[in-house]
């Protein structure tokens, strides 16, 4: 079975974490952040080191282990009754991260919209990522030449994944507004799938 999805898509800071979390509230959804998952491994285990060591370089982490990480996830989310995907679409943040993942889970996910969270202002997301690793104490936003490295990957690896869906499923959304009227504008096309 193809789980119904939409992707929130964006660089670091964007604001696909926000969206998403309000969306994962909202009865019938299921909000699922793969760096969220990565964040809750123990640095004693195995992937856990692996996405220590990565994402302290501001580099992604291996497409195997990331996409077998994330179906554990999504097969026991299932099996606890959070996600129920006869009934819940999958709000997705943070995968597929690139073209071979987003080919890697093609007969996983039946992907309805991509809403493609646009920010032309690079500095706006470094200001944002910097606020968020003291907010989170999250270790991979905080030094800035990491911060650029990992927007040079966004760029590199992971923008090219609209291109594997295309155009007609991608909804670009200013996500230098209030996450209110982020939040409206991805409403008004999640209402209309």
């Amino acid at each position: 079975m193809k789980f119904r999805t939409i992707l929130l898509f964006g660089a670091p800071g964007a604001g696909k974490g926000t969206q998403g979390k309000i969306m994962g509230t909202i009865p019938n959804f299921f909000h699922c952040a793969c760096g969220d998952v990565f964040r809750n491994l123990t640095a004693e285990s195995t992937l856990g080191r692996v996405f220590l060591d990565y994402s302290s370089r501001g580099q992604l982490v291996p497409d195997e282990p990331t996409v077998d990480l994330w179906s554990q996830f999504i097969d026991n989310s299932q099996r606890a009754g959070r996600f129920q995907p006869d009934t819940d679409t999958l709000v997705l943040d943070g995968i597929p991260r690139n073209a071979h993942q987003a080919e890697m889970l093609k007969d996983t996910l039946d992907v309805r919209a991509i809403f493609y969270l646009r920010c032309p202002n690079m500095n706006k997301l470094v200001e944002r990522l910097q606020r968020r690793a003291l907010r989170e104490n999250r270790l991979d936003d905080a030094n800035l030449d990491i911060i650029r490295q990992r927007l040079k990957t966004y760029e590199r690896e992971t923008k090219p994944v609209l291109n594997y869906y295309g155009k007609k499923l991608m909804h670009k959304i200013d996500s230098t507004q209030t996450p209110v009227k982020v939040l409206c504008d991805i409403l008004r096309h999640v209402s209309k799938i």
